[in-house]
This record gives structure tokens, sequence and C-alpha cells, in this order.
């Protein structure tokens, strides 16, 4: 009796685990973000092996055979998403220059101070700088203002995260940025006599009372995209979204491409910071189009945020068409 007890026990206990798992990868594998937890919990896909190969266990001990069969499926759909999303084909055309890309969640300022270094040292030729209202208007006009003389920025005097700012040793002329809140400024860089589209990115949280703005966000972004896809684009920032988020993957689908994907760093976490080395998810992205390889990608740590920094060595190849 004791061990039918403990057999029933164990089946019981498997089930409701790889349930919750279950719901998660069902709607991965519909496409959907569905709701809350769902989208929440997509970022972890990842990490859902680890209740699903427990699960495992202990239907193994439970010998409960119709459960094993149900927990094999799921590991297996688990162990085929986690494989990278996204093109890896290289363009065609000769390259065109060279360019290194940093964007940062700088913490609503906090991370500001820490971040001079890091640019100091990277020396990258675009930054974009999510929630930089606190301390970005000292920092532009002290430590960035000779290296990076041209800038865009919204929201630069309001809080929180609100402000944004793009940064470039590069000249700009000013483009409508996406609309939206928080404020995505955009810009066209002159690299090298080449027109390059850039786009700073700062999505809200997918938190359960904000999932709709989140998926707006998103869809904003994939508007902004196709609209855009005759010239070479660079959408940098705070996504707050990974590949295996459909709306980030439809975002993906008018020809964009991870960055980090394409030098091999596609499952590398960005967030939490204190523990991205060991347990977290990629919501900092460079996107970029057609027209770029990519090398290099890094993730420095910037103390008093949540989030890494994301450095990319991108080059852009020649195409037919340019920017309008």
């Amino acid at each position: 009796m004791t061990r039918r007890s403990g057999r029933g026990s164990g089946a019981w206990c498997a089930g409701l685990l790889l349930a919750g798992v279950s719901v998660v990868v069902g709607c991965r594998a519909a496409d959907t973000d569905g709701i809350t937890p769902v989208p929440q919990l997509l970022a972890f896909l990842p990490w859902l092996l680890a209740p699903a190969g427990f699960a495992l266990l202990c239907a193994l001990l439970a010998r409960w055979w119709p459960g094993l069969v149900w927990r094999v499926t799921v590991l297996g759909l688990l162990a085929w998403y986690v494989e990278p999303y996204g093109r890896t084909a290289e363009p065609d055309g000769p390259p065109l220059a060279r360019l290194r890309v940093l964007t940062a969640n700088a913490g609503s300022g906090r991370g500001i101070p820490a971040l001079v270094p890091v640019l100091r040292d990277r020396r990258p030729d675009v930054v974009f700088v999510q929630e930089c209202a606190s301390g970005c208007r000292a920092a532009r006009e002290g430590d960035f203002a000779s290296v990076y003389p041209h800038r865009r920025a919204a929201g630069e005097d309001g809080s929180g995260s609100k402000g944004s700012l793009v940064l470039s040793r590069f000249p700009l002329r000013p483009a409508e940025g996406v609309r939206g809140r928080p404020g995505m400024p955009g810009a066209v860089a002159d690299v090298r006599g080449h027109a390059v589209r850039l786009q700073l990115v700062h999505t809200v949280p997918p938190l359960p009372d904000r999932v709709g703005p989140w998926r707006r966000g998103l869809a904003g972004l994939r508007a902004f995209a196709a609209a855009h896809d005759d010239g070479p684009v660079i959408l940098a920032g705070d996504f707050n979204a990974s590949q295996d988020h459909a709306a980030f993957r439809h975002l993906l689908g008018t020809g964009l491409t991870d960055a980090a994907r394409l030098a091999g760093h596609d499952r590398t976490p960005s967030r939490p910071s204190r523990t991205a080395s060991v347990l977290g998810a990629q919501l900092d992205h460079v996107l970029v189009s057609r027209d770029f390889t990519a090398t290099g990608a890094r993730f420095p740590r910037v103390s008093g945020t949540g989030h890494r920094a994301l450095v990319v060595d991108l080059t852009p190849h020649r195409r037919d068409r340019t920017v309008r």
C-alpha cells in the first residue's frame, strides 16, 4: 500500500509540474505568447528543461507509462525550441564600412557612472542608452561630448524609463522614431558616406498588467521595420523580449536578424545582470537588416542597472537600394 501510495504521489507531482510546462511549450508551438504567466515564463524557456526533466524522473519512479510518453514529448519540443531562431546567411555585396554598436539600459540613470568607463574601453561608434533621464544630460555634456558630438534624445527632461539617447561618432540627421512610451528616438547616420537608419528600442516589460502595451510596442517596431526594408537598418535596445516570444519572432520576420545570433551568442543572457552568467534571458538586442554581418558580440556588466550592456561589431554590405 505504501509503495502504491508513493507511486501515486510521484505521478501526481509529476503531472502537476509538467502541466505548467506543457502550457508554455504549447503556446510556443502555437506561435503565440498567450496570457499571464505565459509571456513571463517564455523568456526563460530553456530553463524549463530542468522541471521537465525532473517530471520525467518522477514518472519513471512512479512507473506511470502514459505520463512518461507525455514527458518525453515535452522534453523533445523544449530541446527543439532551444535551438537558435533566425537566419545566418551573409549578404553577397562587398563590405562598405565597419562600426561598433553598444546598447545599454542605464537603470533610470543609476548605471551612467559605470557606463562611462565601458564606453572608454570598448570605444563604440554608436551608442543606444535607455532609461537615462537621470544624470544623462550631465554625462552627455561632459564625458560624452567630445567623443560623441552627434546625438538624438527623447524624454531627456523626464524621469525613470522615459529617457532615451542615441550617441554617434558619425553625423546624424533627424528621422522620425517609433512612437510610444518610453520615447524611442530615431536617426539616419552617415557612416563614411553610407546612410544607415538607426532606431533605439525600449518597450515596456510584459508585466501582468502591461502585456497589451508590450505587444503593441513590438507590433509598432514590426511596422517600422517593414516600412524601412529598403536599406541598412539597426534597431537596438531593451526589447524586453527574447527569441521565444512570438511577438519578437514576428519582428524578425520582417527580414531583421539578431546580431548576437550572427556572432554566435544567441542564448547569452543580458538580464538579470547579477545572475546572467548562470541564469537569465537575453532581452537586450541589436537587430540588423540583411545588409549586415556581425562579429564579436559581448555582454559587459554595468553596475547600477539590472541589464548587461551589449557590444557588437557590424559590417554593412552594398545593396542596390538606399534608405529613403
